[in-house]
């Protein structure tokens, strides 16, 4: 039976008026009343849940460390993570950092700035011994720890947000191999930095698929622009005028701009297969223009949404762990652009 605004006032002992201010955050109502009706709300079945696992009874404070001057998915990433923060009656608030970048300094900087009632905290970071050492900090003073994007496993975190990043590497081998059906050559890898273990899984997956499965096909050149356009842009230049018969390029992470600049230059045919992830407006573009056969998208949106649902779900929780949720990776074409 679905649980009603009026049932929730009943069992509390407050009115409808109070109840719904409660649930949809906003001002005229006390503490007091708030946590009594989130209580009600909680143990009745009307509020919402990640999974199995419940949200917390009362609104928690977060906040999220996110490298977003790197490239244009971390600011889409984080654009929807304030829209939707500002539409959750437990999120008591919502504050975004922009780390300088991905270095663990950067992340022990911001961090020193964290709010005192701040419950829960996503990162995008590295898996570096200084990065857990910074995590590791944070969960001993009590607050609960989301990875996001790319994982960083012996960090004492609740759950990772994202893709399973081996299998998306190895979905953008087996496109590359179909694509290239019944042809023999080099492809290059382009890695925004393999500091993200994230990157260095996509990698792993590629490099297994391509081996198993499309031989004929070979790795011979794999750069590490550390999420620097200008780099990647340089790296693909010398890629196309040393390799003219390259076959393909997998963008790993950042440096699409790049890759893509540098075909657009290319005067040679054919143009060797691009396949990159994340679908941003000049992703967009990229496949309009025939530049990028291939996007494979980690949604931005619905990452930012089971971000914030899996911080609130981890506060609530007793367990030190709660249950994955992979963002299923969606493959976008040329013809199957979604709308913006």
């Amino acid at each position: 039976m679905k649980v009603t605004v009026a049932a929730i006032a009943q069992s509390c002992g407050l009115s409808t008026a109070t109840v719904d201010r409660a649930l949809n955050n906003r001002p005229g109502i006390s503490a007091a009343n708030r946590q009594r009706v989130m209580e009600a709300a909680q143990r009745l079945g009307y509020l919402p849940t990640a999974g199995a696992v419940p949200l917390p009874s009362r609104p928690a404070a977060l906040e999220f460390f996110l490298p977003i001057r790197q490239n244009v998915f971390m600011g889409e990433l984080a654009d929807h993570i304030r829209a939707y923060a500002s539409h959750m009656p437990l999120v008591a608030s919502c504050r975004i950092h922009d780390l300088d970048d991905i270095s663990p300094a950067s992340l022990q900087t911001a961090v020193d700035d964290l709010g005192l009632q701040t419950k829960g905290v996503g990162v995008i970071a590295v898996d570096h011994p200084r990065t857990r050492g910074v995590m590791q900090r944070m969960a001993d003073a009590g607050i609960r720890l989301i990875t996001i994007a790319s994982d960083v496993p012996a960090a004492p975190r609740s759950a990772y947000v994202g893709l399973d990043n081996r299998a998306a590497g190895r979905t953008a081998a087996l496109l590359m191999g179909r694509l290239l059906r019944g042809l023999s050559g080099n492809i290059a890898i382009v890695t925004g930095s393999r500091s993200y273990r994230g990157h260095e899984e996509r990698e792993m997956g590629f490099r297994a698929v391509l081996g198993e499965d499309f031989p004929e096909l070979a790795v011979t050149t794999s750069v590490d622009i550390n999420e620097d356009g200008e780099a990647s842009y340089a790296e693909t230049q010398m890629l196309l005028r040393e390799q003219p018969g390259l076959l393909g390029i997998y963008c790993v992470g950042a440096g699409r701009f790049g890759v893509a600049r540098a075909l657009k230059e290319r005067t040679a045919a054919p143009k060797p297969v691009f396949i990159c992830h994340d679908l941003t407006p000049l992703t967009r573009g990229y496949l309009v223009d025939d530049l990028a056969d291939v996007v494979i998208d980690q949604n931005a949106r619905l990452t930012a949404e089971q971000s914030v649902i899996q911080l609130l779900g981890s506060i609530a929780s007793s367990e030190p762990v709660i249950p994955n949720r992979y963002i299923e990776p969606r493959l976008i074409f040329r013809e199957n652009i979604p709308a913006q």
